[in-house]
């Protein structure tokens, strides 16, 4: 027994040292990232390392892990339009570092390569577009402001082995002397339309009018016409119908009496008694 133990106390020394040894000589790059191997003597390595599990020569190299998924970044800048006119801008940029100048980008930026590079070059893009447009031209040209931001930034990143995915204008502002400008111009519009159409409706009702004039004076002319042509008779006609519409109202009232004809020399006649 005791010389079992001498035994293990032995081989315990070393075999630790190989399994620390062998653990500092293996590394994992995970999903979504490259490694990049920094040689003591060497200097950095040409090529970058993939996902999985890889050996190095302990302490005389060392793997730096890089992010290569892509990632959100917002630029803010205020500038001058063409016709100096205060802007505020805030462009949202989707990045990522190209793979293959992954050891270039390390050397030359560093691991924060994106804190370096795309402020300065987003601000000088987005200086030097929006100095080609009038403000007016900011809004109604949007599309055409934002795709030559993109244009522009995209040749820029690319000097810096940096490649964007996606660039958009996700906000907009003017300054306070723009922008009560525009709304007065949206104001005086708004009162030049309710104008216009005040001044339709009443267009419309002076023809509504003289239609109706029209069509009075070709009734009238209508009914004088039929009155010349019908003579004498249409008019007994008339009176004998106005003569009918009297005795049916006083024959319902209660303070007229009825008299036979024979009271009266053959004639029916209506009296007015008052009633007691």
């Amino acid at each position: 027994m005791a010389q079992l133990l001498g035994t293990l106390a032995k081989w315990a020394i070393p075999v630790g040292l190989a399994v620390g040894g062998a653990q500092s000589a293996m590394y994992d790059v995970q999903g979504g990232y490259r490694a990049v191997i920094f040689d003591r003597i060497q200097g950095v390595k040409p090529s970058s390392v993939g996902e999985g599990t890889h050996f190095l020569v302990p302490w005389l190299q060392r793997a730096v892990l890089f992010d290569v998924r892509t990632k959100p970044r917002n630029i803010s800048t205020t500038t001058g339009s063409k016709d100096m006119q205060m802007v505020s801008l805030t462009l949202r940029v989707l990045h990522r570092p190209e793979i293959k100048n992954l050891p270039s980008i390390y050397q030359n930026l560093g691991l924060d390569y994106d804190e370096r590079v795309l402020p300065s070059i987003g601000n000088e893009v987005l200086k030097a577009v929006v100095a080609q447009f009038d403000a007016s031209e900011l809004i109604t040209q949007r599309e055409v402001v934002s795709a030559k931001i993109r244009e522009e930034l995209y040749k820029r990143a690319r000097d810096f082995n940096l490649a964007l995915e996606d660039v958009s204008i996700t906000h907009m502002t003017f300054g306070k002397e723009f922008t009560n400008a525009v709304e007065q111009k949206q104001i005086a519009q708004q009162e030049a339309e309710r104008a216009k159409f005040v001044v339709e409706r009443a267009e419309q009702e002076k023809q509504a009018a003289i239609i109706r004039a029209e069509g009075d004076s070709e009734a009238a002319e209508m009914i004088s016409t039929a009155l010349a042509k019908a003579g004498e008779g249409f008019i007994a006609f008339r009176r004998i119908e106005a003569s009918k519409d009297i005795a049916q109202t006083l024959s319902q009232a209660a303070n007229v009496t009825y008299l036979p004809s024979s009271a009266q020399g053959g004639s029916n006649m209506l009296l007015g008694i008052n009633a007691k």
